[in-house]
């Protein structure tokens, strides 16, 4: 068998270039459909996608010679893992490649946040100065909790060193991790203790939905809540409902549970979402830097040195 493998997304020239160099032939395609990629997938080893279509069941089973598949990112959730893992199908991904990327944009939404940045710009542009109605806090001196402390949360960490503030950090799947940029505590203390909660757990049958009206109840202070994981993890309406209760102070989602138009306008609590001005949204670019694009490709073209066909 050819160790031929389809690009059917946008990944950067340096994925193919090394694929190549390592003896691979590769048929770069990133305008492919679904269904075209349903017809030919049999003919491949590898398969590399970021975000474009689900590696499902229905695709598994008609490729039976699919030693691999590459997602140019860090999460797994596009990819049905368990069928996978039964067909001896590898799986690798990129997390280190935008994890500076997401630790960044996490950090930048949450100074937003709490300098009212958003709102400030938008009185000035339409003849407002106001400067008490945009009086902000500081970070120094504040505690804040993160949720996960892998590759994302990690980072996240290590942007905020240089703030002055006390890091703590909860990951269910992993003990002693303390280091220099957080200390590991229990989840009692994360709702004990946080002025800031930032999410970095994968999406998982666990974690959907984690964040709700019962999980945030147990929070015993007012929180900035930063969410640069996956939309699905939150329920948006439980955000919206903590903030006219003043439990949440601000809210910077990166990430929905149900994105892209028009179905994100579709959604009963988007008009609320949209007008609330303690929230700030961006769609989905936390990892997707211009300098994360080459280095995702640069990690996924370094662990196909690993495979095994």
């Amino acid at each position: 068998m050819d160790k031929k493998i389809l690009v059917v997304d946008d990944l950067h020239p340096v994925f193919k270039e090394s694929a190549i160099a390592l003896g691979f032939e590769v048929d770069d395609r990133p305008l492919i459909t679904r269904a075209e990629t349903l017809a030919i997938i049999k003919d491949y080893v590898g398969i590399a996608v970021r975000t474009k279509f689900r590696i499902d069941q229905e695709l598994l089973s008609l490729a039976p010679n699919l030693k691999f598949v590459a997602r140019a990112g860090a999460g797994l959730d596009n990819i049905d893992e368990a069928i996978a893992n039964e067909k001896n199908i590898q799986l690798i991904n990129a997390p280190e490649g935008n994890n500076d990327a997401v630790g960044e944009h996490a950090v930048g939404l949450l100074l937003s946040l709490m300098n009212n940045f958003r709102n400030a710009d938008a009185e000035i542009r339409n003849g407002i100065w106001d400067r008490e109605g945009n009086r902000g806090y500081e970070l120094k001196g504040k505690t804040v909790g993160i949720i996960g402390y892998g590759f994302m949360g990690k980072k996240m960490a290590r942007k905020l060193s240089g703030f002055e503030v006390n890091v703590i950090a909860y990951d269910k799947y992993h003990t002693g991790f303390t280091d220099a940029y957080a200390r590991e505590v229990s989840m009692e203390e994360i709702v004990k203790q946080s002025d800031i909660v930032s999410l970095h757990v994968p999406l998982t049958k666990e974690t959907r939905q984690m964040v709700n009206e019962e999980y945030l109840y147990h929070f015993r202070k007012p929180i900035f809540f930063i969410n640069t994981a996956r939309g699905e993890i939150v329920d948006t309406q439980a955000i919206l409902a903590n903030i006219k209760r003043g439990k949440i102070l601000g809210a910077g989602l990166d990430v929905l549970e149900t994105e892209k138009f028009p179905i994100l306008g579709e959604q009963p609590w988007f008009d609320e979402l949209k007008s609330s001005g303690k929230v700030v949204l961006t769609p989905h670019v936390a990892g997707w830097t211009f300098d994360s694009y080459r280095k995702i490709s640069e990690v996924l073209a370094q662990k196909l040195t690993e495979i095994k066909l």
